[in-house]
């Protein structure tokens, strides 16, 4: 199957046009032609299948002949807090992993060491609506703009908070801590680490310190391990 994404298609629709660029796609690249099957997902948990009545590269025109319900594959909710790497394109690798994966919600965090203060959210959410496309899957994950850490803290949140760190301080297995079919919110700091006062706020804040195993990890490594950790936990107790 090769899916698209449009945030606009919904099950009260008959018909759906794309627009030019993805119009010229379909038609001049992958050579659809009328009477051609597409599948286009909303990102909110649908499947539209499609048929081409009028295969123009400037306004494609499709006829919505079924329509289904994609509930979302995994129980829990989860929700990464990262702070954004000096290489945008480390980022951009962490959000098309995590997404992948299994992830709800993406919040940059702006932190007292971070090297990256300015994020294009444009280009990332593109990146993370492409690995949605790719791994089938019909649930968009929410890409938050970036917050200040000290600003990001002090909000209400549900579920268990974690917060991993590199500081010599008691903390738990993030894989022996974590509960199957729960809300998870961690955090994951900049190559520099949470600052001392950034991790006594969290601590403050009911965030649990965690360690994500006995190797230093790159940020963006760290985020992509927290997300598989609780795919794996969740799937091991399903």
């Amino acid at each position: 199957m090769q899916l698209f994404y449009n945030k606009d298609i919904s099950k009260e629709d008959t018909q759906f046009t794309f627009d030019k660029t993805e119009s010229r796609h379909i038609v001049k690249v992958l050579r659809k032609k009328d009477g051609d099957i597409l599948h286009i997902t909303n990102g909110k948990n649908e499947l539209f299948t499609v048929k081409i009545i009028l295969a123009n590269d400037k306004r494609c025109l499709v006829e919505i002949v079924k329509t289904e319900v994609k509930p979302k594959p995994w129980s829990y909710k989860l929700h990464i807090a990262i702070a954004p790497t000096k290489n945008n394109d480390r980022l951009e690798w962490f959000l098309e992993k995590a997404t992948e994966i299994g992830i709800d919600e993406i919040t940059p965090i702006i932190c007292s060491n971070s090297e990256r203060t300015v994020l294009k959210t444009d280009r990332l959410e593109k990146i993370v609506q492409s690995a949605m496309k790719q791994s089938l899957k019909f649930v968009l994950p929410k890409l938050n703009e970036p917050i200040k850490f000290s600003d990001f803290i002090n909000q209400e949140f549900e579920g268990d908070l974690f917060i991993a760190h590199c500081e010599e301080l008691d903390k738990k297995s993030f894989a022996k801590t974590i509960q199957p079919n729960t809300n998870v919110l961690i955090l994951i700091g900049p190559e520099g680490d949470f600052s001392p006062i950034e991790i006594e706020k969290a601590l403050a804040n009911k965030c649990t310190p965690v360690t994500l195993g006995e190797s230093r990890l790159r940020t963006e490594t760290a985020g992509v391990v927290a997300a598989q950790t609780v795919a794996l936990i969740n799937e091991l107790n399903s």
